[in-house]
């Protein structure tokens, strides 16, 4: 049994032709490029591409097992090279049981499958071309089609504002909408953890999984987990979401929640901390708010005893350390090889010589969880700061 880093949550913004798939990715986030940020800049043993029931995106997939020597293990996932693809999709779900939308994840095991699930999904979609697209029928309908198929099912980034289970999708229960017995795990968001999701009482059934949602390169793996398990395949790693035999999710590293851009309630014009209850902007009197999570879950929160959950461990990705620019982050990945070797196994004394006394110290104290943040709100990320 190993453990490997695993970040399940990841978007293509143009496929290999030049042609958008997330409107709001970058351009140089193709599948290629992807592969490569993940084994050879992060260090990622598997990842989640949740733009893979795009046609051009499965040609291009293929292509790349008749040319690259990629291949499918015959337990789930595209070998490629030294990163386990698991193929995704990001679907919108807007049912009539829902009070607004949710944005769901699902996992298919080979590129065979992914072909069905995209033919399917086209007669549902305005667009199978493009990402995180709304679908035209039920929640439950889509759970079927996800586990006929022999996939996964995960509700994504469940407590922000917009888009999510829990922000805007339902009034108090997730069973409004999904069956229970057919979702796998729970996708935090960068703006909760797990001792915040636990104040619900209905998801300790769940294991939790925290993903980074990249939109670009540098975003992969600002959160992610290490997972227990044989191998790097599809069917490992259903088998650790249901902790089977010793598998499962060893630890989830993410921001700090305050980091997040939806932690805290904000005001919609000037992002000034609001109280939930406020009418007003107290800074500059505008009348809407957005709330945040941590105010989200104190409506929600049910009690109950949590199970026994793996570490949440909190981590201040390298681009959120004050003073760390492009540069300085190249000579950490020429001197380390990996973020992932940066921000979790280099000492101090290597630090120091790579970038000086007083930045090494920053990275530190940042792995230490003893910088000082000021929260993020209303589409804001927060801020560290060194003193």
């Amino acid at each position: 049994m190993y453990n490997y880093y695993v970040d399940l949550h990841i978007h293509i913004g143009r496929t290999a032709s030049g042609r958008p798939v997330k409107i709001t990715g970058a351009k140089s986030l193709t599948l290629t490029n992807i592969l490569y940020e993940a084994a050879h800049v992060k260090g990622l043993n598997m990842v989640g591409i949740i733009d893979c029931h795009v046609p051009e995106v499965l040609d291009e997939l293929e292509q790349g097992m008749n040319t690259k020597g990629w291949y499918e293990h015959k337990d789930g996932g595209v070998i490629a090279g030294e990163v386990t693809l698991l193929l995704g999709s990001e679907i919108e779900v807007y049912d009539e049981h829902c009070q607004g939308p949710i944005h769901v994840l699902a996992f298919l095991p080979t590129v065979l499958a992914m072909r069905a699930f995209s033919g399917w999904l086209k007669e549902r979609v305005k667009n199978i071309s493009l990402s995180s697209q709304r679908m035209y029928g039920t929640g439950r309908e889509l759970q079927g089609v996800v586990k006929q198929l022999g996939g996964l099912f995960i509700p994504a980034h469940a407590f922000t504002p917009f888009k999510s289970l829990y922000g805007k999708g339902v009034k108090k229960s997730l069973t409004e909408v999904f069956a229970p017995d057919w979702i796998d795990a729970i996708e935090l968001g960068l703006s909760a953890d797990t001792e915040m999701a636990d104040q619900i009482a209905e998801l300790h059934r769940y294991p939790y999984i925290s993903n980074s949602d990249a939109h670009s390169l540098r975003k992969i793996a600002r959160e992610y987990q290490e997972v227990r398990m044989n191998a790097p395949t599809f069917a490992e790693l259903k088998k650790a979401l249901q902790q089977q035999d010793g598998r499962g999710v060893a630890a989830n590293y993410g921001l700090n929640p305050k980091l997040g851009k939806y932690h805290q309630t904000t005001c919609e014009r000037c992002f000034q901390p609001m109280n939930p209850d406020d009418e007003r902007c107290p800074a500059c009197g505008h009348h809407r708010k957005v709330k945040g999570v941590f105010d989200r879950l104190q409506e929600l929160k049910t009690g109950g005893v949590p199970p026994k959950r793996p570490p949440y461990i909190y981590q201040v990705p390298l681009e959120f350390i004050p003073g760390l620019g492009p540069k300085t982050y190249k000579k950490l990945l020429d001197r380390f090889g990996t973020e992932m070797y940066v921000l979790h196994q280099a000492t101090e004394e290597e630090l120091e010589q790579a970038v000086g006394e007083k930045l090494a110290k920053v990275i530190i104290l940042a792995r230490r969880g003893d910088l000082s943040i000021q929260a993020g709100g209303g589409g804001k990320y927060g801020k560290v700061f060194s003193e």
